[in-house]
């Protein structure tokens, strides 16, 4: 299986448990910081004792931690909140055909390909994988970047099994390959969801990529 698209339910309760607790510990330590530092002015040597500055500095690079600590945490739920408005808008996607450099579940139909070969190639060939990343296909493109039809057949024309297929393009510049990287292919956005901080568009044969890898989108065909 190629991605995940599993996701549990979702709530708001356990980030606001998770804040409480975060701010009764902060609470909780500058009580136990106060303590201390009573605890600390009544055994102090009466002959010897210890300078107010002192205090005021211990006093100030406390709140200075307290401080940065809450401010971690206001960026924190600033981060999560623009993810989700992120992914709101992200959902008009869905339903419609999405393009980025993955793998793409074959049903029969003809898959859209943008390669885009080295500059300097005099050659280009596409490497086809099925899930398990064996080469089941390799034919000959044009030198260029313009979008082409994998029909999903043999050379036989016998069409090959349902599934998930990669595809690579190789660049060749005098019988040598100089590049290989993964072809851009369009496929339908079925969900939009967000792990980590991060929102992935998810897709049939539970494709998953970034939404900041799509490089282009459009009506569904």
């Amino acid at each position: 299986m190629i991605g995940d698209t599993s996701l549990g339910p979702t709530t708001t309760q356990p980030a606001a448990t998770a804040q409480a607790t975060r701010t009764t510990a902060i609470s909780s330590d500058f009580e136990t910081f106060l303590r201390m530092l009573s605890v600390q002015m009544q055994n102090q040597d009466p002959l010897n004792p210890i300078d107010s500055s002192d205090y005021a500095v211990q006093l100030a690079t406390f709140s200075g931690v307290e401080q940065q600590v809450q401010t971690n945490q206001i960026l924190s739920a600033l981060g999560g909140q623009l993810a989700t408005s992120g992914m709101a808008e992200l959902a008009a996607w869905v339903g419609k055909d999405a393009r980025a450099a993955m793998p793409v579940q074959f049903d029969g139909s003809p898959v859209t390909l943008s390669p885009n070969p080295a500059a300097l190639a005099d050659a280009v060939e596409l490497v086809v994988r099925d899930e398990q990343g064996t080469e089941v296909h390799r034919m000959q493109l044009p030198v260029s970047a313009e979008p082409i039809e994998w029909a999903g057949v043999d050379s036989d024309g016998a069409p090959y099994p349902p599934g998930v297929y990669a595809f690579e393009v190789v660049s060749y510049s005098a019988g040598e390959p100089i590049l290989t990287e993964p072809a851009a292919v369009y496929a339908t956005v079925r969900e939009v969801r967000s792990e980590g901080g991060i929102t992935y568009l998810t897709f049939d044969g539970d494709v998953a990529v970034p939404a900041g890898s799509v490089s282009a989108v459009r009506a569904a065909r």
